[in-house]
């Protein structure tokens, strides 16, 4: 008899080791677990990624922690090149299961297995927060990118009115791991993930941190509240 081996909840710290392991163990029913635990907003986050980038037939993008390739297959309607990349390979062979005609490559947001300038736009959703070095995430973004190229970060953020960011922390630390326990193949990994949204900065300190990375004109516009927000910039 095989032994099983413990679910992994990656610390703050965000080893990368421990958050790949982490993320193997939800891949089974990530996707169904982020449209429950968002009440189904996530499907809106995808659209408004797809239309920030703006994005153009014969465009290539690439969709950096891409998990089972959702986004991915949203970025690539339209006659745009899309390609997914992502540290777990549990999540990537979900995808492969799920999406097989969708690109999945294997692939860290500090070292991006692609050329200089190979893309014209560029995404992370809801990954940038895993990652154990922000600002050097941001600069092998724009790396990657073409000069004039796009760049969004569709991450949590901090909700604008006090009274619904109180409301909203309380169902992050209180409600949505029950939630998740309910649904999720390894709830802990969800007590991370409200702990990870706490710690993460506003709107205007993540975009103080894009610019000096590599982009400029870096704005954002609020979704659900502020519960996430949008971050678009360009490349120098």
């Amino acid at each position: 008899m095989t032994d099983i081996p413990p679910p992994v909840r990656a610390g703050l710290d965000k080893q990368p080791a421990e958050v790949a392991a982490m993320f193997d163990g939800v891949a089974g029913r990530y996707d169904l677990t982020n449209t429950v635990i968002s009440f189904g907003q996530d499907r809106r986050w995808r659209r408004a990624t797809r239309a920030a980038l703006d994005l153009l037939p014969g465009d290539r993008v690439l969709d950096v922690g891409a998990g089972t390739g959702v986004s991915t297959a949203e970025l690539g309607r339209g006659g745009v090149w899309a390609v997914g990349s992502d540290i777990s390979l549990g999540m990537l062979w979900a995808g492969r299961r799920a999406r097989p005609q969708v690109p999945l490559l294997a692939g860290d947001a500090l070292a991006l297995p692609f050329r200089d300038a190979t893309f014209d736009a560029v995404t992370i959703s809801f990954a940038l927060r895993n990652v154990v070095d922000t600002d050097a995430a941001l600069a092998e973004l724009a790396r990657v990118t073409r000069p004039g190229g796009r760049l969004v970060v569709c991450e949590f953020s901090q909700p604008t009115s006090p009274a619904f960011r109180t409301l909203y922390l309380s169902y992050l630390m209180r409600s949505l791991p029950a939630v998740a326990r309910a649904v999720a193949s390894n709830p802990d990994a969800y007590v991370y993930l409200a702990e990870s949204i706490r710690q993460w900065p506003d709107q205007a300190a993540l975009a103080g941190r894009i610019t000096a990375a590599g982009w400029r004109s870096a704005q954002w516009r609020n979704l659900t509240g502020g519960i996430v927000a949008l971050h678009r910039a360009t490349r120098r």
